[in-house]
């Protein structure tokens, strides 16, 4: 780790505001930009946290972000004034044998939460990233992955009913189960795409050239 970054992380948990700011005014201009940018790097590719992440798919898709765990992770006001909500659904790899295959999961996923997102209807925007770096956003309606979060509900609850504290770890999906739904509408595409064609699935890759 950068070596002033460090020193900056410890001196924020530790100390005055004043004697951050005293830190950072000590520092060059070429100092300032690799702190930065290592910071940067470190948070775009944390395992534990997708907030940077989440927030660079929001504004690249025009989204603004909603503060706080619950809910929904953005919005935009359509031009009739009504509310649009979004899910953003980040995948990251620095592997190419973990490959990107449009898709995500709905974690600790209920049956309760699914009609509330049959009712509100968001839009998901599906991102893709490798090392830190995005190579697109795809926004897909709701509707468009509701057969498949329905099956594997079914398979999860088959009368139809959870206990209490019972939950679904993990509803996923890939662009398979979107792929024939004709509002997918392709957000962002880096036009260097094809350098990591080795980090994403060859039919979604194919897939995204068809947007």
């Amino acid at each position: 780790m950068n070596e002033n970054l460090r020193k900056l992380i410890q001196l924020y948990a530790t100390e005055s505001s004043a004697q951050v700011e005293a830190f950072l005014s000590d520092l060059s201009k070429p100092s300032l930009k690799a702190l930065l940018l290592d910071l940067l790097t470190l948070y775009f590719n944390d395992k534990n946290s997708s907030y940077l992440r989440e927030l660079a798919t929001l504004y690249v898709a025009g989204y603004e972000p909603i503060q706080g765990k619950l809910g929904y992770n953005g919005y935009r006001m359509a031009a009739d004034g009504t509310r649009q909500d979004c899910e953003v659904k980040p995948q990251n790899t620095d592997n190419p044998r973990k490959k990107l295959n449009g898709g995500g999961s709905f974690n600790d996923y209920t049956l309760e939460r699914f009609e509330k997102d049959r009712e509100q209807a968001p839009q998901l925007l599906i991102a893709g990233f490798v090392q830190g770096k995005l190579l697109y956003v795809l926004e897909v309606p709701f509707r468009c992955i509701e057969p498949r979060l329905g099956q594997v509900l079914a398979k999860r609850f088959p009368s139809g009913k959870r206990g209490k504290g019972e939950y679904l770890r993990s509803a996923s999906f890939t662009y398979r189960d979107y792929q024939s739904c004709q509002e997918v509408a392709l957000r962002f595409l880096d036009p260097a795409i094809r350098q990591f064609s080795a980090y994403l699935a060859k039919g979604f890759f194919d897939y995204l050239h068809t947007l």
